[in-house]
């Protein structure tokens, strides 16, 4: 059996993604690549929603990594995926792992199952594209420095995102614990993809989530044993469990690595503004959650802002494509 070639590049080695076809197809692959990222990762409230209440955050999170590990192994015997070469690259990737994996999952799951809001936890992670423009334009140079009209669609997406969750934002309570967990979790989402971005060199993105989900599990594991929640295999469990392995790790996570790599850091983190407009649609179609002017005002101006920040015009695309991006 053979499988797709899937490889992300560094900034400095390049990226590809070969997949099995006509080099047509490959290319409307990777174009669609953003788009298909925000719905699989905008999933992840149903995730929570039927697979909380049966389960600690950690518990299902540890479950999550050991299954997710088991179908990478598999899928990588069946293509003989190679692994990363070297020491360095491994405990690279296992910092991205205990980063974007224990750390922000682990922050957003135990911060909702501690009473805060959706709306807020949503509002405090959309922190993450500002934060990661300000680390760019302060650290990396001129070369990598934010254009004003990204700047603009950057406080578009917020304004927009913060229309999304308004009404949301009254419900459940504030604690300095979970905020502490929310901002925990923005923190290592936004370190882990400059990291990424950074260090990360190219490799095959299979193996790569493997380590990632190793390095998670070895920290998530023992935080599970702590948790009073009782474990029931709940069958709204298992559907949430299966999703959230096939969907939202081997789908979500493995996409979200390859445009790290592909991309500039400020225009992959600005596609996290439309997970949560492409949330509250899901929970109006699956749910019968209002939706209502407010929300898809916020939808609108999301999008606009996020089209400013990752639309390239012109002379600026041209001398992108052949400069380093972060």
């Amino acid at each position: 059996m053979t499988g797709p070639d899937v490889r992300g590049g560094s900034a400095a080695g390049g990226a590809h993604v070969d997949v099995a076809g006509a080099a047509g197809t490959g290319s409307a692959w990777i174009a669609a690549m953003p788009a298909v990222f925000v719905l699989i990762w905008s999933t992840g409230f149903v995730v929570a929603r039927y697979g909380m209440p049966h389960a600690g955050p950690m518990w299902f999170l540890a479950w999550r990594y050991v299954l997710s590990i088991a179908a990478f192994l598999v899928w990588i015997a069946l293509v003989r995926a190679p692994w990363p070469r070297g020491r360095a690259q491994w405990l690279h990737l296992a910092a991205t792992g205990l980063l974007m994996h224990a750390l922000y999952l682990g922050g957003i799951w135990g911060a909702v199952r501690s009473g805060i809001g959706a709306g807020t936890s949503a509002l405090v992670v959309g922190l993450q594209p500002v934060l990661t423009a300000l680390w760019v334009s302060a650290v990396q140079g001129r070369e990598h420095r934010v254009a004003p009209r990204q700047w603009c669609g950057l406080a578009l997406g917020l304004a927009g995102l913060a229309l999304v969750v308004w009404r949301k934002l009254g419900a459940g309570e504030v604690t300095a614990f979970n905020l502490s967990l929310c901002v925990m979790a923005l923190l290592a989402i936004t370190t882990g993809t400059l990291y990424q971005k950074r260090y990360v060199q190219p490799c095959d993105v299979r193996t790569a989530n493997t380590v990632q989900l190793m390095a998670a599990l070895v920290v998530t594991a023992p935080l599970a044993w702590l948790e009073e929640v009782p474990f029931h295999w709940h069958p709204e469990l298992i559907g949430a469990m299966a999703w959230s392995v096939l969907g939202l790790t081997l789908g979500g996570s493995s996409l979200l690595f390859l445009l790290i790599q592909r991309g500039a850091a400020t225009r992959v983190t600005s596609l996290l503004y439309l997970v949560p407009p492409c949330t509250a649609v899901m929970a109006w179609a699956l749910f019968d959650e209002p939706l209502g002017a407010l929300v898809l005002a916020g939808l609108a101006l999301t999008a606009t802002g996020v089209w400013l920040v990752v639309h390239i015009p012109g002379r600026a695309a041209r001398a992108a494509n052949g400069a380093s991006e972060v």
